[in-house]
């Protein structure tokens, strides 16, 4: 026969024990204030709202709501920034609680976990990774280096546009402006571009557009619990396709790279891919760069290099067709400053404010990624409100852009507000590399985009040529003018293409 008397006392400890417990628990919990949030449906929680654009959803909701707001995306604890201070709270105040960012399931199995620069986890190897990265692959002496190729694939283009105005052909915009950039960034990782017949950049570049894809897909694993070690939508099976052929493409580069060095000792001047085999060869180097480190990092450059700056190209264009008062003045600072028969050149753009000033204004307006995302690696308080463990953060770049207590006429498209009079000069202010948070097209802090000097020295530099060059005649549009109409989804791309057909402004062309 059982004796339940000698299991009363250990029962009664349990239980008080238990109930004590939870009720410390529960006032804690009390204790907590998280941010306000909207009305959330039954288990799929906020989800709705990421439809069919999450930057404009979110953007009225902080008119309501105010500037931190707590979501639930199915069973994913997230939070949504909208104002320049509370962004500023998160990425400068409170960095060590948001140096990591967001993985979502495929992650795993599009990118190297270990290895990969974007998402791995903030550490000793995530910091040698950005001292390597910004340093050497896109430090200022390498990109002088490598200027030589980014002149001479800007003047390919320039020519390709010079023969579509003599037979007076248009031109997809987004299109040869996202070859152009391919172009650059494949000539400086690889030192070829996806032109040549024997590389295989172009079939990379197809590749990443099936990667960013399924990385944009919408995945149940990553939003409810029950799925997460589930593939439901075989997207980790088809995740895994695309990474291992993007990996044997790496890996075929590296070999033949490496069988190139071997028989060429001085090449002259390094290509990207060169610097990385060089370093990872280095046996001072304080952490050991892996071949898996070499094909994340070629391909983390690859994928971040080409979108953004053919987009805000593209974007600051249609903005200069419907504003052909400002196309006029900044064509008129570019003849004055750079003249009508020398090429416009990268050390140029310093004296171009103004044409600085209409970049800026651009990234305002159409930020690449609306989002600037993170993870709290611990709980916090940001503007007095509780922010849990592992939640998601989203700083709303495309809303904070439009927040009319530090933009006048906020949607209004106006580069004078970002110049100033000191004296005879003029002088342009605030900077788009996260020192003022009311303008956060990189990012900000330790986890802020490493290659914003060069997406702007090539936005810049082709934007400008474009002006000094042709005339752009817009095909399509209403009235006259390009539609500004976005693309659902976490970039903020054109709806529709911009078409136009170019027409030469001088002959001899300073091409």
């Amino acid at each position: 026969m059982v004796d339940f008397q000698g299991y009363l006392v250990p029962v009664l400890v349990w239980l008080v024990s238990t109930i004590v417990v939870r009720a410390v628990l529960s006032k804690n919990r009390t204790k907590l204030r998280p941010p306000p949030s909207p009305f959330a449906l039954p288990i799929i929680g906020h989800l709705h709202l990421l439809y069919p654009k999450p930057h404009v959803t979110f953007y009225k909701l902080s008119k309501r709501y105010g500037p931190l707001i707590q979501l639930s995306l199915g069973s994913k604890p997230c939070v949504v920034v909208s104002s320049p201070e509370v962004a500023k709270e998160c990425l400068q105040t409170h960095e060590a609680s948001f140096l990591n960012r967001p993985r979502v399931g495929v992650v795993e199995y599009l990118y190297y976990p270990s290895d990969n620069f974007s998402f791995a986890s903030f550490g000793p190897y995530w910091k040698f990774l950005k001292k390597l990265c910004m340093s050497r692959l896109l430090g200022g002496h390498t990109l002088e280096q490598l200027l030589s190729v980014r002149r001479e694939e800007l003047k390919n283009f320039l020519t390709l546009v010079q023969k579509r105005a003599e037979s007076k052909e248009s031109i997809v915009m987004g299109k040869e402006l996202g070859k152009l950039t391919n172009d650059v960034i494949s000539r400086m990782l690889m030192g070829q571009n996806c032109s040549e017949d024997d590389s295989r950049a172009e079939e990379i570049r197809k590749m990443i557009k099936v990667k960013h894809g399924l990385l944009g897909k919408f995945n149940l694993s990553d939003y409810f619990w029950l799925f997460k070690n589930l593939d439901v939508q075989g997207l980790k099976r088809r995740s895994k396709d695309v990474h291992d052929k993007l990996d044997a493409m790496m890996e075929e580069i590296i070999v033949k790279r490496e069988e190139l060095r071997k028989k060429e000792k001085n090449r002259g001047v390094q290509d990207l891919v060169d610097i990385l085999i060089d370093i990872s060869e280095d046996e001072k180097a304080e952490i050991k760069l892996s071949r898996t480190s070499i094909k994340s990092f070629v391909m983390d450059i690859f994928e971040a290099g080409t979108d953004t700056t053919a987009i805000t190209t593209e974007w600051a264009l249609a903005e200069l067709i419907n504003h052909p008062n400002i196309m006029k003045k900044a064509v008129e600072e570019i003849d004055t400053v750079v003249g009508k028969t020398k090429p416009v050149e990268e050390s140029d753009i310093a004296n171009l404010p103004y044409l600085q000033a209409i970049i800026k204004e651009t990234l305002r307006l159409h930020p690449p990624a609306a989002f600037v995302p993170r993870e709290s690696s611990e709980r916090c308080t940001i503007n007095g409100y509780d922010i849990p463990e592992k939640a998601w953060l989203f700083i709303n770049a495309w809303a904070i852009g439009r927040d009319p207590k530090y933009w006048e006429d906020p949607l209004e498209f106006k580069p004078e507000r970002f110049l100033r009079e000191e004296g005879s000069e003029i002088i342009n202010q605030l900077d788009v590399r996260g020192q003022h948070f009311q303008l956060l097209p990189f990012g900000s802090g330790r986890r802020g985009c490493p290659g914003t000097t060069l997406a702007l020295q090539v936005i810049q530099t082709t934007f400008a040529s474009m002006l000094q060059c042709f005339e752009w005649k817009l095909i399509g549009g209403k009235d006259g003018l390009a539609d500004m109409e976005e693309t659902p989804g976490l970039s903020v791309m054109r709806v529709n293409p911009l078409i136009c057909v170019p027409v030469a402004r001088h002959s001899p062309s300073p091409i």
